[in-house]
């Protein structure tokens, strides 16, 4: 395992720290008692049915990696090993501001030549994509819920910007050819420029929209998921309870995404639980109990499906390479 790689792997002891005592406060946030209680009493037969929606999103947020990597010259990779690379990714989400996830990048280039400025490239895409997909989601409640719309309107402004910078190519061009007469630029040019390649195939209008399209529906599935969460802790079914239920994973993701936190936590447990009782006037015992068992049926269960390819592909991920 070469020192790079060791040095990611250090950075999640923090997050894994860290989420613990999100949970604690999430806890605390009600009555200690109370929440277990909600728990406890949970209609455990849903709970299968949320994980199955769960691998439901990550089946298709596959397909939309191995999508990505087509689009960026990697060909013919075999799909169980495309595989074990993106799942081998989760765990990297709870690093300091994602950027272990960089790491997804010199595994694919171990694995199959691509340059790791252009694995950079298909990481950020995965994440502008899903972005752009749960933003999608959240866009009838904010409609339905004005306050909202300030953080709504200034991720998706950026988002969209980034794109259009990226795919303006004279003007993406001129930037780059600017950038690389600063010193402290100058010796990354080359990756630099492997990175926009690689960006500027991501983002083509074709490209984009079936990513989006695949993260949108991907999403979803965890949506419905909060909305089983919700109904086996008691709350009254219906089309109203699933549009509320859609709209606080999503924009809770978007949240816990813009904050840079290890995994969004705290602020996405924060958005998840203070929306629930806002928009379905519920508890906050209950909400408690549907934030933290939502994040163990999303988060927490990626992490864990993560961890376990890294126990058995250790000589894939983690064998030792030339600096």
């Amino acid at each position: 395992m070469d020192n790079k790689t060791k040095s990611i792997i250090r950075r999640l002891i923090p997050g894994l720290i860290f989420g613990f005592l999100v949970f604690l406060v999430i806890i605390l946030m009600g009555d200690l008692r109370q929440v277990a209680t909600q728990v406890y009493e949970f209609r455990w037969e849903y709970y299968p049915l949320v994980l199955l929606l769960t691998l439901f999103n990550y089946l298709l947020r596959f397909f939309k990696w191995h999508f990505y990597l087509g689009l960026v010259g990697v060909e013919k990779f075999p799909l169980l090993r495309s595989a074990q690379l993106f799942l081998a990714g989760f765990p990297l989400a709870v690093t300091p501001g994602k950027v272990g996830e960089a790491l997804k990048a010199v595994w694919l280039q171990k694995e199959t030549g691509v340059p790791t400025s252009r694995g950079i490239s298909v990481v950020l895409a995965e994440r502008i994509s899903d972005g752009l997909g749960v933003l999608i989601l959240s866009t009838l409640g904010v409609i339905a819920y004005p306050q909202y719309w300030p953080a709504f309107a200034f991720v998706l402004g950026g988002l969209i910007i980034l794109i259009l910078v990226i795919q303006i190519r004279p003007a993406a061009l001129w930037l780059l050819d600017l950038g690389t007469k600063l010193p402290l630029i100058k010796r990354f040019s080359e990756g630099i420029k492997e990175f926009y390649e690689g960006s500027y195939s991501l983002f083509r209008p074709k490209a984009i929209l079936v990513a989006v399209s695949i993260g949108t529906i991907s999403w979803l599935g965890e949506g419905i998921g909060m909305y089983l969460i919700l109904v086996g802790l008691g709350v009254t079914s219906g089309w109203g309870t699933l549009s509320i239920a859609v709209f606080v994973l999503a924009f809770s993701t978007v949240i816990g995404a813009v904050t840079a936190l290890p995994g969004g936590l705290g602020a996405a447990e924060a958005s998840i639980a203070g929306m629930l009782t806002l928009l379905l006037a519920l508890s906050r015992d209950t909400a408690a109990a549907a934030t933290i068992l939502i994040r163990f049926a999303t988060l927490w269960f990626a992490v864990f499906l993560g961890l376990t390819v890294w126990l058995f592909s250790r000589k894939l991920l983690f064998s030792e390479t030339d600096d």
